[in-house]
């Protein structure tokens, strides 16, 4: 433990638990780590981290010839249900399906795959807004990896924060629905270009919905050069042979 005297604001401080800092004491407390650590900057070296991470995630399960999948959206854009639809039709064709579930907290995603037949891990993240490498690699260790062929992993829902930290897989998708506008892909661009494949979900409601769909294409075309937005409804299973296929599990 380092005690340190505050002396530049002439105020005492005392760290919080949240990190922050208490004006109320003489000194400045600061408590050395106990375990092993690792050394790294700010920002850029962290995602050069979770970017070295995430190559020995992919390594693992491709030495298991697992595909996966890593699944990006916003909240509510319909991702448990898709991946539940995508992975009964493949059960339906005999391949072995997995899940992650990642969520701030809570079961209710696992549990979805639980009641669905699907072997899943929970993640919560605390108050992370994404899932990271290091947290997957965790997850992996507790699966038997020789057990299913194809694995899933669903990502905390937002447009913004994954992106930038890739988990270790195949392929990475991100989801929209028809309920969240016409705007989404045009004011979330990264997540567009830091994905594999675009999936529209839920255009069984396109009919009650004052959405303009072909905005929406136009906008992901005009991003990925001539890129397909796929469209989908996981209630229905309306084009999730063509997203199958797109992800080369057909």
């Amino acid at each position: 433990m380092e005690v340190v005297t505050n002396l530049r604001k002439g105020k005492p401080q005392v760290p919080l638990r949240s990190g922050a800092y208490r004006q109320d004491l003489s000194v400045l407390v600061r408590f050395r780590p106990v375990h092993k650590t690792t050394t790294i900057g700010m920002e850029t070296d962290v995602l050069a981290e979770n970017r070295g991470l995430a190559r020995q995630n992919l390594d693992l399960l491709r030495s298991h010839k697992v595909r996966s999948i890593d699944v990006m959206g916003s909240i509510g854009s319909g991702k448990t249900a898709l991946i539940v639809r995508m992975a009964r039709d493949l059960m339906a064709k005999g391949k072995k399906v997995a899940a992650i579930a990642g969520d701030v907290t809570g079961e209710d995603d696992y549990t979805i795959f639980k009641n669905a037949g699907i072997p899943a891990v929970n993640l919560n993240t605390g108050k992370e807004c994404h899932l990271d490498a290091h947290l997957v690699q965790h997850a992996l260790e507790g699966m038997d990896l020789g057990s299913f062929d194809v694995l899933f992993i669903e990502n905390v829902g937002n447009l913004v924060c994954p992106a930038d930290f890739p988990l270790g897989t195949d392929l990475r998708i991100v989801v929209i629905s028809v309920t969240e506008g016409d705007d989404m892909v045009n004011k979330h661009p990264m997540i567009f270009l830091d994905s594999d494949v675009a999936v529209l979900n839920k255009i069984d409601l396109i009919k009650v919905l004052d959405v303009d769909v072909d905005r929406l294409k136009r906008d992901y075309a005009r991003l990925r050069k001539n890129g397909v937005l796929h469209l989908t409804s996981a209630k229905t299973g309306e084009g999730v042979p063509d997203l199958l296929a797109a992800l080369g599990l057909a």
